[in-house]
């Protein structure tokens, strides 16, 4: 397989795509960023920007040259998917990395996510077909678990409101689960390219770290220098209120029992695989502290220096 230069992103400016499109120019790659052309999202300046349908046939034309494109278009745009995938292969790029950036496939999710399952499995499908029929098209997913740094400052409900320094510990807050930090999540996009036969036709597991709510809990106070005010509960209630929403319509429900698989004691569902079992090595993400995820996360809301 030729190694990878020219690479294409789509949602660059997204939450995830804004990490992995600044991994991509410091590891020397040259990028271009395709958007739709009603985009009025912000772009780094010095990156070619191609705005655009979002049809297979100018699509095409926008991928034309690219060795790699990078799809990062969120859930929003799971749908638009397999026209990217379509017009991939029709250009001739050589790597398409799928927008997974979630459990990957196989995850032991509760039965009222299987929907949301089921849009992503379409592009899976429809790239491995394309993959089968034409060896020289190929693809990789990218499985993360919990996107731990960003989740962490986001969303209170993960058991630390990160402004206020209080927490919640759900249970006896030793339930384990693997995440992988912006960093890690870039850096895996980087790896897969960087390494293009070791990742064809594949999904592979990110992490950055496996950690637990009281370790978390330590290394905020440690990094802080400040003891936190900490409350507990159960995660059996995110179940409960959760699937009552999901009946009645409200969005909310998607958070309650997200944290719920995560925090549920005994199942270690949001184990993604262990440092060994997983692509990290390969990928080139370094395994991180709870101290470097406290730090990253008081870091970007300007609660340290």
């Amino acid at each position: 397989m030729s190694p990878i230069k020219k690479v294409a992103i789509f949602g660059a400016a997204g939450n995830f795509g804004t990490p992995i499109t600044a991994a991509l120019v410091k590891a020397g790659f040259d990028v271009t960023i395709i958007t739709r052309i009603e985009s009025t999202s912000i772009f780094p300046q010095r990156i070619p920007v191609i705005r655009t349908e979002y049809t297979v046939e100018k699509l095409t034309a926008a991928l034309s040259g690219q060795d790699a494109a990078i799809s990062v278009i969120g859930p929003a745009g799971i749908s638009f998917q397999t026209t990217l995938v379509d017009a991939a292969e029709a250009a001739g790029v050589q790597r398409f990395v799928l927008d997974d950036f979630g459990w990957g496939p196989g995850f032991n999710s509760l039965p009222e996510f299987k929907s949301i399952g089921a849009q992503r499995e379409v592009a899976w499908k429809r790239v491995k077909e394309l993959s089968q029929a034409n060896p020289k098209f190929t693809f990789s997913g990218i499985a993360i678990g919990n996107p731990i740094d960003w989740a962490l400052r986001r969303f209170p409900i993960m058991g630390f409101d990160v402004q206020k320094r209080t927490a919640v510990i759900y249970d006896d807050g030793t339930e384990e689960f693997t995440g992988t930090t912006l960093e890690g999540i870039g850096q895996a996009v980087v790896g897969v390219l960087k390494h293009p036969t070791e990742t064809a036709n594949r999904f592979l597991k990110a992490r950055s770290i496996q950690v637990n709510q009281n370790q978390l809990l330590d290394a905020f106070q440690k990094v802080t220098g400040q003891k936190w005010e900490v409350q507990h509960g159960s995660a059996r209630d995110f179940l409960e209120s959760g699937r009552e929403k999901h009946k009645g319509g409200d969005r909310g429900w998607v958070l309650e029992l997200l944290v719920y698989q995560l925090y549920a004691p005994g199942d270690s569902r949001c184990i993604l695989a262990s440092r060994e079992a997983s692509d990290a090595d390969l990928l080139e993400i370094r395994e991180e502290t709870p101290e470097d995820i406290a730090r990253k996360v008081m870091s970007s809301v300007g609660e340290l220096p």
